[in-house]
């Protein structure tokens, strides 16, 4: 969870919403608690960019690798060169997915940041096949956002009794 997600400060007399409140996510907000807001229009909208996006850097790549080709640099620059896109591609798909699934480590993202900025593509489709299901991240944040509030209900109910007359234990 974030540091955004505690109770929230609202002044006296207001009708702020108690306990903890649902983080965020990129292009939905909070319409994936309840998939209101027009949550289907916009995981639908999200598919089509990311595809789009994802064919349109194919053909940036494309024309990258036929001006590589006419550069007259050899077989063995071109193939290392689509080598290297496939595998950060690939292993930029998988830690985008992996990263739907849990929170990633700050430290192991910064390390992997170039990888992932030449594999830009494999985030993409991994972005487009998870909006295909659900958000991107929505898996996470609701399971977050319902512990956080199972824990926030565990705390604010009352006891019962006077708690001057519990045992205690030696």
């Amino acid at each position: 969870m974030s540091d955004d997600n505690g109770t929230p400060a609202a002044p006296a007399g207001s009708t702020a919403p108690a306990g903890p409140g649902p983080e965020p996510l990129r292009f939905f907000g909070t319409t994936w608690v309840h998939h209101d807001g027009g949550y289907p229009l916009r995981r639908a909208a999200v598919a089509v960019g990311s595809l789009a996006a994802a064919a349109a850097s194919c053909l940036v790549l494309r024309l990258a690798y036929e001006g590589l080709g006419t550069s007259g640099s050899g077989a063995f620059v071109s193939v290392l060169v689509v080598v290297m896109f496939a595998v950060c591609s690939a292993l930029a798909f998988r830690h985008t997915w992996d990263g739907f699934g849990s929170r990633p480590d700050p430290e192991r993202q910064a390390s992997l940041r170039g990888l992932l900025a030449v594999g830009f593509v494999g985030s993409l489709l991994a972005y487009f096949v998870r909006s295909l299901v659900e958000a991107p991240g929505e898996k996470l944040h609701r399971a977050e956002y319902e512990q956080a509030r199972e824990l926030y209900e565990r705390r604010s109910t009352r006891r019962s009794g006077n708690p001057s007359r519990k045992r205690r234990r030696s």
